[in-house]
């Protein structure tokens, strides 16, 4: 977390370009509206082009990127989400789940989420456990695989 508080300032330019090719795989195969939570949101690279669509809600433990997000700001982690049980229609994470314990931060997106809540996860390719985290999210989510250059995009 301290690494993305120190990056803050350039993070923008140096992942906006990967992270907007993501968000236009997502944008054709998800349809968004009611409120949707970003987790791992960073500066809200991947919240604001839904912020038309939807309430969008950016969540991160780093304070630093989250100054730059156009969402609704919320300071946090995926493992203890600060909201009520089913207030989400959309929740999200690009390229941050590699990030999390993936085990409890599943059981509150589950909590978090509405019976008719539909998902979008990218997964970093080259992550270390890429294939375990892709087997507890397909077998926790109906999720669609989709390819991108470095990450692999799910999507319910």
């Amino acid at each position: 977390m301290n690494y993305y508080n120190q990056t803050a300032k350039g993070y923008n330019e140096l992942h906006e370009e990967e992270q907007l090719k993501k968000i236009r795989i997502i944008e054709e195969n998800l349809e968004v509206s009611g409120s949707l939570l970003d987790i791992g949101a960073g500066t809200g690279i991947s919240t604001k082009p839904f912020l038309k669509k939807a309430t969008c809600f950016s969540l991160d433990p780093s304070e630093e990127l989250l100054k730059q997000s156009p969402a609704i700001k919320v300071l946090g982690s995926a493992e203890n989400l600060p909201f009520s049980d089913s207030t989400f229609d959309i929740i999200i994470s690009v390229s941050a789940i590699h990030h999390f314990n993936l085990e409890k931060a599943i059981l509150e997106i589950k909590r978090v989420s509405k019976s008719s809540t539909k998902y979008s996860f990218t997964i970093l390719k080259k992550a270390n456990n890429f294939e375990n985290i892709k087997n507890l999210l397909k077998s926790n989510f109906n999720l669609r695989e989709f390819e991108d250059e470095k990450d692999l995009i799910l999507i319910s």
